[in-house]
């Protein structure tokens, strides 16, 4: 994983109707590479891609920021955080980096905002043409989540009291229970993520991040409806130990997108690109082998 000081260093931003949002690009003008944009989970940022960047930097240009709410990005305290509008912010930042078209690696939250930009693609109403979508570990289907305590009660009515409540150990806590059992995260990870996710007084908005499982639900026809009409080619890199959308989510992606490429990672969590950068390199880039013959 990149040094979370340096992370910083090289961070862009650019505004989006008044928000500050960072971001970050692998691209070197002198190299004709296709475009990889990476979208992360909740509740970490982009820095969560630095573990497999150097690898998907030697046959990609990268682009990847920060949602609104999260890591570097502003995280206004007003604001109703939905997909539909993290999404825009995806088609913003290609716009801002001239890119026309894109091969797609999301994770978790970023599933979601993957699956709606998906949907606008199948419609002809996306701003760039997408090349190929790959997942990881989240919640394609709403009815294959499951939920954490902690996430219950952000969205709860005491939902405002959960970033208060919220400390470094207790990120620890959860993300030892959501990680592989011999790939738990380092202190110097959990430091990483607490850095980005407490910026800007980060916690105030933690629990309103939390509306996109019940945007999830509301939105299932349009989102799973993506996975399945699209032609594009799709795959599914899952952590096979993960509590939230494990073997579980797996075996349903297999049964409901048979045409999709899936691997699953048995030993691995919630988060394979960290837990295992070499493994989910290689089932990417295998992805791509076949997707490209």
């Amino acid at each position: 994983m990149k040094n979370v000081e340096t992370w910083r260093k090289f961070a862009q931003s650019f505004d989006v109707n008044g928000a500050r949002i960072a971001f970050w690009t692998s691209a070197d003008p002198s190299e004709q590479k296709p475009w990889l944009l990476l979208i992360h989970g909740y509740p970490t940022s982009s820095w969560d891609w630095t573990g497999i960047w150097d690898g998907l930097s030697a046959n990609f240009n990268l682009a990847a920021l920060d949602m609104l709410g999260f890591g570097l990005s502003d995280k206004p305290t007003s604001t109703y955080y939905s997909i539909v509008s993290q999404a825009d912010l995806q088609e913003a930042l290609l716009s801002h980096l001239g890119v026309s078209e894109a091969h797609i690696f999301a994770h978790d939250y970023g599933n979601s905002v993957g699956q709606e930009l998906l949907a606008r693609h199948n419609e002809g109403a996306l701003s760039f043409a997408i090349k190929s979508m790959c997942f990881l570990n989240g919640g394609l289907f709403p009815e294959q989540h499951r939920a954490l305590t902690i996430q219950k009660l952000g969205l709860s009515p005491l939902g405002p009291l959960l970033g208060a409540m919220l400390s470094r150990d207790k990120l620890r806590d959860t993300f030892n229970g959501i990680f592989g059992p011999n790939t738990k995260p380092s202190a110097a990870e959990i430091d990483a993520h607490w850095a980005f996710l407490t910026e800007q007084n980060g916690r105030k908005v933690f629990h309103k991040l939390l509306q996109y499982i019940p945007q999830r639900k509301a939105n299932r026809e349009r989102w799973v409806g993506a996975l399945k009409n699209t032609h594009l080619p799709l795959c599914l890199i899952n952590g096979g130990t993960d509590p939230i959308s494990g073997k579980h989510l797996y075996d349903y992606f297999c049964e409901q997108v048979p045409k999709a490429t899936a691997y699953l990672l048995n030993d691995i969590g919630h988060y394979p690109h960290t837990e295992s950068p070499e493994r989910t390199l290689k089932a990417f880039f295998r992805f791509h082998s076949i997707s490209e013959s």
